[in-house]
């Protein structure tokens, strides 16, 4: 008998079918003696549906009014599941994240989980009962409902394993496990049995969206069993996110290939070329709270240099305009921006015990015909900046390329 918390995804509860769909799999789960903790999204849309009639009173809505409304998509779907469950004999209950005490800090919106109160839920699963959480959701210490932002519904379900010691926590979406890359890019694209954390992170804050980086992060930290499955198959052992690299198996140099179309260039050029030129750049940048992704800074001449990174597409016209408030300050000629551009990256630990990824990469790409604007790398990834019309394209070529096709 295993302790398992599984959590499904917006798609997963989208209507009451797939909602009864939802109460059947627990219950074959519940039949096999396990003890089991569910944590469920919103109906698919209903976020958004939320958010529009919230912008409907207020264009910027006010922060703690928004967590209060978008909270309530999830105890929509919990209560349902527990009906769902009882009709079939199961017995249930639910929780919001407020009820079991998911303690957040106060930053509305993108609150992050501080402690998590156990005791109810553990005496309810001693009682044999299913315990059905509202994910994205906690409590800050004041009382007030907050949410922990976009896809945080899979960190709820992490967080929730790592505080009761779960034997695994699954998490159940729209596709059946972790892939080489994206399928409707790559039709060849293969499943992944295993992959590493280390991997996964970097999947993900990439441009995966098989997992919320959080909860990858989170699962990291806290050593959850995570495994990635489908709820529209009944069978499957779909992807298990591994600690370390599997010794006895030869892991193939990549393992899979992100993409990122949300991606913007800017271009601050003939800045002087000085110590601390980069945090005059950045430090308002910062300040602004945008994130900046790839940087890169020329070589100077005469006295200037040039100054290029990537922000969020849709901070492209506000990151510009916190430049051009400060450029007689700093010294540059012109800022610019181009949100036509892509990030394409290779992520693999296999890069650590091999050569020569680089140069296949870059060849590969060169054969194409297609440019590299900029260049990142680490211990086990390589991303690349290039015109969005060529994203496809260099994902397929790469994919092949690297041997993914053939990835078991």
């Amino acid at each position: 008998m295993a302790l398992i918390v599984q959590k499904y995804g917006g798609t997963s509860v989208g209507t009451t079918d797939r909602i009864k769909n939802v109460a059947r799999r627990v219950a074959k789960h519940k039949a096999q003696g396990h003890d089991i903790v569910v944590v469920l999204s919103a109906m698919s849309g209903e976020t958004n549906r939320l958010i529009g009639l919230a912008k409907e009173m207020q264009v910027n809505p006010d922060p703690r009014e928004l967590d209060v409304i978008v909270s309530t998509g999830e105890q929509v779907t919990i209560g349902l599941l527990v009906m769902a469950l009882k009709d079939i004999g199961i017995d249930a209950i639910s929780y919001t994240g407020a009820q079991v005490k998911i303690l957040t800090d106060s930053a509305h919106t993108k609150a992050r989980i501080q402690h998590i109160d156990d005791a109810n839920m553990r005496a309810d699963l001693s009682a044999g009962k299913v315990v059905v959480v509202a994910g994205f959701q906690g409590v800050d210490p004041d009382g007030n409902i907050t949410t922990l932002g976009r896809g945080g519904s899979d960190t709820t379900g992490v967080a929730l394993a790592a505080a009761l010691k779960a034997d695994e926590c699954q998490i159940y979406t729209d596709v059946d496990g972790v892939y080489t890359t994206d399928p409707r890019v790559v039709p060849e694209a293969k499943k992944l049995t295993t992959i590493t954390f280390e991997e996964m992170l970097e999947m993900a804050s990439l441009g995966s969206k098989v997992l919320q980086i959080r909860s990858v992060e989170f699962a990291g930290k806290y050593n959850v069993k995570l495994r990635v499955l489908s709820s529209f198959q009944e069978e499957g052992e779909g992807t298990l996110i591994t600690f370390e690299e599997d010794s006895t198996v030869e892991k193939p140099v990549i393992s899979g290939i992100a993409f990122n179309r949300d991606e913007a260039r800017v271009n601050v050029i003939g800045v002087p070329d000085k110590p601390g030129i980069a945090y005059q750049i950045l430090g308002p940048v910062a300040d602004a709270n945008i994130d900046v992704d790839m940087i890169i800074q020329n070589v100077g001449q005469d006295g200037t240099t040039d100054f290029s990174f990537t922000v969020p597409k849709g901070e492209l016209a506000r990151t510009i305009k916190v430049l051009e408030g400060v450029q007689s300050h700093i010294g540059g000629q012109s800022v610019s921006g181009d949100d036509k551009i892509c990030k394409v990256s290779i992520v693999g630990v296999g890069m650590r015990s091999h050569v020569g990824v680089a140069s296949t990469m870059f060849r590969t790409l060169a054969e194409e015909g297609i440019n590299i604007q900029m260049i990142s790398t680490s211990e086990i990834k390589i991303s690349v900046v290039l015109d969005e019309k060529y994203l496809e394209l260099a994902v397929r070529v790469l994919h092949k390329a690297f041997g993914l096709d053939r990835t078991v």
